[in-house]
């Protein structure tokens, strides 16, 4: 049984247990995603998404404010009820200035700073991990990632969404929640990578990557740190190059260096 069918049947039995009605699928990469009734959505994470491991605990932590709310949750089976942004449209519908603010308001939410028992991983740790893997492949970009990791000095403890961009930012009722966090404890600068490189099918460019840099340092951001970690998290995203595939991380990438 592949992976696909195998969360879809997992679905089908929390859909039972939950008594949920479950519609037509949404494409989503990884999860198996399908809405639950006309206000809620059943997300199933697959066994060996670790990332995904602490999503529940973010979105109970958010509770709501910058982010969909938790319903509920099996943990053993993976599976979360979460609410429904509605009417859900996300920020690469917008103009840019308007996907902006929005994104800095919904960030400005997020940013928070958890119990000290809080699950999360720490993003030095994290990072490092990930530099490793990707190591191997000999790319020139990865002794400059090593490098400025290394330089890194957290500033603050705060939970970041760990995937932060236009598609996981969804329009809710006037406002705006973010979705498929892969959180992490770190610090806000962490999460703008992602933001450089979105939406999906655009080319970043230098005047474009410059103006959004400035736009959130002046939200409170810095602006040298947004770099650094931009420059470590697009080297990790955009590893091992695939051939006849244009890699936006490596383009932010070579653009700040």
């Amino acid at each position: 049984m592949t992976q696909k069918l195998r969360l879809r049947s997992i679905a089908r039995a929390v859909a039972v247990d939950w008594a949920l009605e479950l519609g037509h699928p949404f494409h989503a990469t990884h999860s198996y995603v399908a809405p639950a009734g006309s206000r809620a959505v059943l997300k199933i994470v697959p066994p060996d998404d670790e990332e995904s491991d602490h999503e529940a605990a973010a979105l109970a932590f958010w509770n709501g404010d910058g982010a969909v709310r938790l319903l509920r949750q099996d943990a053993t089976r993976k599976a979360l009820l979460l609410e429904r942004a509605l009417p859900g449209d996300d920020l690469s519908q917008l103009s840019e200035a308007e996907a902006l603010a929005a994104a800095i308001e919904t960030g400005l939410r997020l940013w928070r700073e958890p119990a000290s028992n809080a699950p999360f991983q720490n993003v030095l740790g994290l990072s490092s991990h990930w530099l490793d893997v990707v190591a191997p492949t000999e790319h020139e970009f990865v002794r400059y990632a090593q490098r400025t990791l290394e330089g890194i000095k957290l500033t603050r403890r705060t939970l970041v969404h760990g995937d932060f961009h236009h598609h996981n930012i969804l329009r809710r009722g006037a406002g705006w929640a973010a979705i498929d966090p892969k959180p992490a404890l770190g610090e806000p600068e962490y999460d703008i990578a992602p933001f450089l490189w979105n939406p999906l099918v655009t080319v970043p460019t230098r005047e474009r990557t410059e103006e959004r840099l400035s736009a959130f340092a002046v939200a409170g951001l810095d602006r040298d740190r947004m770099r650094e970690w931009a420059i470590v998290r697009g080297t990790i995203l955009g590893l091992p190059v695939r051939a006849g595939r244009p890699q936006p991380q490596l383009r932010v990438v070579s653009l700040l260096l």
